[in-house]
């Protein structure tokens, strides 16, 4: 009667208990390769200047096992729409490191995104020559991984700040890509 009763709660609190999954762990896969792209939305005395753009990224992802923290290093390249009577086009490259926080999920995997690095502004204008500058800035957001069978997809935000010489410089890419 002890027995099968004790068999009964730990069958249900096996079942009932949260599933992690072993991806989620990053013990599978601890590290993973990936590209995104997507739209970048300029923010602040930026949009003045600019319009929405486009962004393209690789990445390189540090799952630590049996903790939901990693670590990402990103390349990313933002250009930014022109507006009417503009004459100069922006461009921003960057090369970040980054914390990531996997929030506990069954199925899709929420997580929050956080770092900093270098970011290389150029501004190109027509028949003349670009100005680059160098500066240090910081990013935070938020995304979900979807995880599929030899890789996983993932949707992110990130609002990036960027401390120029006379202001600072910022802008939201929203960006879709894979992770092998």
């Amino acid at each position: 009667m002890k027995r099968s009763l004790f068999l009964a709660i730990a069958t249900i609190a096996l079942v009932a208990a949260p599933r992690v999954s072993h991806a989620q762990l990053g013990v599978l896969k601890p590290f993973s390769l990936g590209i995104a792209g997507g739209a970048t939305q300029p923010m602040s005395d930026l949009k003045t200047s600019t319009d929405i753009g486009y962004n393209g990224t690789v990445a390189m992802a540090i799952n630590l096992p049996f903790i939901p923290v990693g670590l990402r290093v990103d390349g990313a390249y933002n250009q930014f729409g022109q507006k009417a009577g503009v004459p100069a086009k922006l461009h921003v490259m960057s090369a970040t490191g980054n914390v990531v926080w996997r929030l506990p999920s069954i199925g899709i995997s929420p997580y929050l995104i956080g770092g900093a690095g270098l970011y290389s502004t150029a501004a190109t204008v027509t028949g003349a020559a670009s100005q680059t500058d160098n500066h240090l800035g910081w990013n935070a957001g938020a995304g979900i991984n979807l995880p599929l069978s030899v890789f996983h997809a993932f949707v992110e935000a990130r609002y990036n700040r960027v401390k120029t010489a006379t202001s600072s410089m910022e802008f939201v890419p929203v960006t879709f890509g894979i992770m092998f």
